[in-house]
C-alpha cells in the first residue's frame, strides 16, 4: 500500500535577501521604498551583528537575552530613535506609545486596567456588530478588495469600541486621513534617517504638521461630543473608561490632551495593525486552501454569533494559530529601534552612547536558528501556545518588555471575531496569481491590494 505524499508547506513571496551588506547609497535608496528588503543573508543566522553607515554605529540584536536586556532589563538606558518619533508623533502626540520615563509609567498605570481581560470582554458586542457589518458590505460582490474592507471593518470596530460610533461619516473621514498619512507623509525618507532631532529638516515635514493639526482636531471633536453627551457611551466604551480612569498611586485623571492622544493612539493601533493582520491571514488562507477548510470546520462547530465572553474564543484554536503565524510572517511593526543613552554591554558587545540598536521582528521571526522552515506558512508551529509572545522567546508581534502592546488581547479578539465571521459565510480565493509582497511603512503593508473572490457558502 502506498503512503500519501506529505503536503509541502506554503512559502509566500518575500523581499530578496542579499548575499552581503548593500553599499550605503543602495541601502538608503532601498530603505526608503521598503526597509524589509535591506537585509543580508547573515542577519538571519547570527545572534548579534554590528554595522556603521554615515558615521552612525548600529547593532542588530537577535539573541533573546540581548533583546530582553534592551527592552526590559536595561530599558531605561535606551530611547526611541528620532526617525520613529518623527513618524509617529503626528498621530500619537504625547500618548503612551511615545511618552518616556515617569510620564510613560503614569500613563501605563492608568491605561492597563482598561485592556485587562475583563475590560476587553465588555467590548465584544462592538466587535461582533462590526464583523456583521463587514459581511453585509462584501455580500454580493464577485470581486472584493479585502484590504480596504478590513480597514473599514476594523475602523468601524474601534470607533464602536472607543466612541460607541457605528457606521458614520466619522469613519470615512478618519479612515481617509489615516490611509493618506500612512501612504504619504507617514512613510520614512532619507532625511528622517539623517535627522538628529525631531525638529531637524522641518522644511520636509510640513505635510506631517498639517496632518497632525487636522487629525488632532478630528479626535478632539469626538472627545468633546462625548463630554457634551455622556450618555452616548453609557459606560460601555473605552472613551468613558479613559475619562473616568485614575492613577492608582496619585488619583490623577488624564487631561483633555492626554485623552485625545490616547484615543488617537488606540485608533491607529486598533485599526491599521489589525486590518493588516486580517489581510495577511486571509491572503495566506487563499494560498493554503486545505487550512482554510479546516478553519471553516472549526468555526462551524462554534459559530461567531455564540461569542459572548473571551473564553468562547478558546473554541477556535486553529484560527488563533493561523493569526499567530500571520503575525510571525508579517509582524505589524517590523522593526523596533532604540538609541543607547549611556555606554552599555548587550550580549557581550560593547555599546557606546548614541549607538542605534535595532531589534527586528521581521528578521527574528524568520531567523534560521529559532524556527523550523522559517519562510513557510505552518500554523501548527503554534499549537498549544496561546500566548507565545510572552517574555523570553523569539516572537515579538506586539513588541516586548514593559512596553509590550497594551492592546494585544483586544487586537487578537477583534481579529478572531472578524475572520471567523467572514469564513463562516464565504470561501475566499485570490482573483489574480500575482504574488503580494510585504512592504514596510509604519506597518507591514501589501505591495498592492489584490481583488479577492468571495463564494457564498
Amino acid at each position: 500500500m502506498m503512503c500519501p505524499t506529505p503536503r509541502l508547506p506554503i512559502i509566500p513571496a518575500a523581499p530578496k535577501v542579499h548575499a552581503k551588506d548593500l553599499p550605503t547609497w543602495r541601502h538608503l535608496l532601498v530603505s526608503t521604498h521598503n526597509n524589509l528588503a535591506i537585509w543580508p543573508d547573515y542577519a538571519f543566522d547570527t545572534m548579534i551583528s554590528r554595522n556603521k553607515r554615515l558615521g552612525i554605529d548600529s547593532l542588530l540584536v537577535n539573541a533573546s537575552e540581548g533583546v530582553r536586556h534592551v527592552l526590559t532589563t536595561a530599558s531605561t538606558n535606551y530611547v526611541r530613535p528620532v526617525v520613529i518619533v518623527r513618524l509617529f508623533r503626528p498621530i500619537g502626540g504625547q500618548g503612551v506609545f511615545l511618552s518616556e520615563g515617569v510620564d510613560w509609567r503614569r500613563q501605563r498605570r492608568i491605561l492597563a486596567p482598561l485592556f485587562a481581560s475583563s475590560g476587553v470582554a465588555l467590548l465584544l458586542s462592538h466587535l461582533r456588530e462590526a464583523a456583521a457589518d463587514l459581511v453585509r458590505r462584501v455580500e454580493g460582490g464577485n470581486k472584493v478588495n479585502l484590504a480596504a474592507a478590513f480597514q473599514d471593518a476594523t475602523l468601524d470596530a474601534v470607533l464602536r469600541a472607543l466612541f460607541s460610533i457605528p457606521d458614520s461619516a466619522h469613519r470615512a473621514s478618519l479612515g481617509k486621513l489615516i490611509r493618506d498619512y500612512l501612504n504619504g507623509p507617514g512613510r520614512p525618507n532619507v532625511l528622517d534617517g539623517l535627522a538628529r532631532t525631531e525638529q531637524e529638516f522641518s522644511f520636509a515635514t510640513h505635510k506631517r504638521r498639517y496632518f497632525q493639526q487636522v487629525w488632532s482636531t478630528a479626535v478632539d471633536d469626538l472627545v468633546a461630543e462625548r463630554r457634551k453627551f455622556p450618555m452616548l457611551g453609557a459606560n460601555h466604551d473605552l472613551l468613558d473608561l479613559l475619562i473616568a480612569a485614575r492613577d492608582r498611586e496619585s488619583g490623577e485623571v488624564l487631561s483633555d490632551v492626554e485623552v485625545r492622544d490616547q484615543s488617537a493612539t488606540m485608533l491607529l493601533a486598533g485599526f491599521e495593525t489589525t486590518s493588516r493582520l486580517l489581510f495577511w491571514a486571509a491572503y495566506l488562507l487563499t494560498l493554503d486552501v486545505a487550512e482554510q477548510m479546516r478553519l471553516r470546520t472549526e468555526i462551524a462547530a462554534f459559530p461567531p454569533e455564540r461569542v459572548t465572553e473571551l473564553d468562547d474564543l478558546l473554541n477556535w484554536p486553529r484560527l488563533r494559530q493561523t493569526l499567530l503565524e500571520a503575525l510571525r510572517l508579517y509582524p505589524p511593526i517590523p522593526h523596533i529601534g532604540r538609541v543607547a543613552g549611556v555606554d552599555d554591554v548587550v550580549w557581550g558587545e560593547k555599546v557606546r552612547r548614541g549607538t542605534q540598536v535595532w531589534i527586528s521582528p521581521w528578521v527574528i521571526h524568520r531567523h534560521r536558528k529559532f524556527w523550523n522552515n522559517p519562510s513557510a506558512f505552518m500554523p501548527d508551529r503554534f499549537a498549544g501556545k496561546p500566548s507565545p509572545w510572552m517574555p523570553g522567546g523569539p516572537f515579538l508581534p506586539f513588541g516586548g518588555g514593559p512596553r509590550v502592546c497594551i492592546g494585544a488581547t483586544f487586537a487578537m479578539a477583534e481579529a478572531q471575531i472578524m475572520l471567523a465571521t467572514l469564513l463562516s459565510r464565504f470561501n475566499i480565493a485570490l482573483d489574480v496569481p500575482r504574488p503580494v509582497m510585504p512592504v514596510a511603512t509604519l506597518t507591514t503593508a501589501p505591495s498592492f491590494e489584490p481583488m479577492f473572490r468571495l463564494e457564498r457558502i
